[in-house]
């Protein structure tokens, strides 16, 4: 069976869109190829990776991508997780899905306290429900909530 190729996309590729391809790769690799950029890439934040070591997904190896590295190549799915990135996304080649899941952005330039995990966590969590449900049922599964 032929894996579905995925571009997940949000402005920095820091944060969201990072935790969503490492909650998709974890739970659907055998089903989709995953990868993720940003309009404006960064690097991947701390706070979010020590958030998805809390629930057993290691992302601490990914790096952050300018969306450009991936123009000409086609993929079945394009998802952004930020309003930024849906404005800004490129035209890829093909018949691509696109979908808007948009996901509230964490506080970014503040150290790790606990308040400001508590906010990754929450953003964690509302993409690992709707990207493990993705995983699991397709994604474009009725069963997946459009907003939370």
């Amino acid at each position: 069976m032929k894996k579905e190729s995925v571009l997940i996309l949000c402005t920095g590729n820091s944060c969201r869109s990072q935790m969503a391809e490492g909650v998709l790769r974890h739970y659907g690799s055998e089903r989709f190829e995953v990868v993720s950029a940003g309009t404006k890439p960064s690097v991947v934040n701390e706070n979010a990776i020590k958030v998805m070591q809390e629930i057993g997904i290691d992302i601490s190896k990914h790096r952050s991508k300018h969306v450009s590295e991936f123009l000409g190549r086609h993929f079945n799915y394009i998802i952004t997780v930020c309003d930024q990135a849906k404005e800004s996304c490129p035209i890829f080649p093909g018949n691509s899905v696109r979908l808007h899941w948009y996901f509230p952005d964490p506080p970014h330039g503040q150290a790790g306290t606990e308040a400001v995990l508590n906010e990754f966590r929450r953003t964690r969590d509302l993409i690992h429900e709707k990207f493990k449900h993705a995983a699991e049922q397709g994604i474009q599964s009725p069963s997946i909530p459009d907003d939370f």
